[in-house]
């Protein structure tokens, strides 16, 4: 059965992505939110945990229902869900409990995603590698239906703003010509495109730029004789700087920025675990060390981990496994 025989039978839908949601997450999830809705669909959007503030100014967020503070009311739309959507991620696990509540759900399920691996969970599946975000394949899904003048601001500034930040402001390999072509369309729409990048870049606190300055100062490392870059931060550093979430997003980037160097790591303490973020040039692939050695995944030049040791021999870890990885 195709997803437009699914959509004419459901009732009730419900949107979910990630752990730990990034703009690519909120904004696809958004933008397709606002779809449905314009459609005529009964629809709410849930995720895991909280997202950074940064991506709280879009038109929705307000609706957004997040686990960890309403697990009763997020169960209760999982469990009347006639079909329920997979933004941004390709495996149950990606979601934490949310994932578990799917998981037992008979309604029907329906993954739009770009990352690689996909697990089997989804009844119906957009899985696209190739694609530079979520986003560009949401703008997809609706131009499959022909639906491309439904596109409001809100809808546009979502997909913008998934395109713009999964793909470093359109700067990674993995943007196409199509990927441009979907952002003059936004535009030609109507889409305000500074507005969107101020709005997520250029709201920094005073501790956010002091925290950069310590991490570039004092925490930046290359690995001898490696071309591999890595910032490794401890909890009670980022308590110094009054931390929080969505503080370091793009760190591993200005690593990943240093000439010579061909791998970047950002490691980071979390509460229980110690998170970890990679980037690579070229041939390396980040997504296979992550998900050979930290439980991770995500795509080949970029991707993520993570580590139930401490955060001392996490960082230990990583330095002696990247040294064989790389071998």
């Amino acid at each position: 059965m195709n997803i437009e025989e699914i959509l004419k039978r459901s009732k009730k839908i419900v949107i979910t992505t990630h752990q730990s949601p990034d703009g690519d997450a909120i904004g696809s999830s958004l933008a397709l939110f606002g779809y449905l809705v314009k459609k005529g669909f009964d629809v709410s959007v849930v995720v895991p945990d909280s997202f950074p503030k940064f991506l709280k100014w879009m038109e929705g967020t307000d609706n957004i229902h997040v686990y960890d503070y309403e697990q009763n009311v997020v169960e209760g739309l999982i469990f009347e869900a006639d079909l329920i959507f997979s933004l941004d991620y390709n495996d149950l696990t990606r979601v934490g409990g949310v994932g578990v509540l799917i998981e037992k759900s008979t309604a029907y399920k329906a993954m739009i995603d770009h990352h690689l691996n996909p697990a089997a969970f989804a009844d119906w599946m957009c899985s696209d590698t190739s694609s530079c975000s979520t986003a560009q394949l949401v703008y997809n899904f609706i131009e499959d239906f022909n639906d491309l003048d439904l596109i409001d601001n809100q809808i546009a500034e979502g997909i913008y703003c998934g395109i713009m930040t999964d793909s470093g402001s359109f700067r990674f390999p993995s943007v196409q010509a199509k990927t441009h072509l979907i952002a003059a369309d936004l535009i030609n729409r109507g889409l305000n495109h500074a507005r969107v990048h101020e709005l997520v870049h250029d709201v920094n606190t005073l501790p956010k730029l002091h925290l950069l300055g310590f991490a570039l100062n004092e925490k930046l490392r290359v690995l001898p004789k490696l071309p591999v870059a890595v910032i490794a931060i401890s909890s009670e550093e980022l308590s110094r700087f009054s931390y929080k979430k969505g503080d370091t997003e793009g760190l591993v980037n200005y690593a990943l920025s240093l000439e010579g160097v061909e791998m970047a790591a950002f490691i980071k303490e979390d509460d229980n675990k110690v998170k970890m973020s990679f980037r690579s040039k070229g041939d390396i692939s980040v997504n296979e060390f992550s998900s050979q050695y930290f439980s991770g995944g995500g795509h080949k030049n970029a991707a993520g981990g993570v580590s139930f040791t401490s955060f001392e021999e996490t960082v230990k870890l990583f330095e002696s496994k990247i040294v064989e990885f790389l071998k």
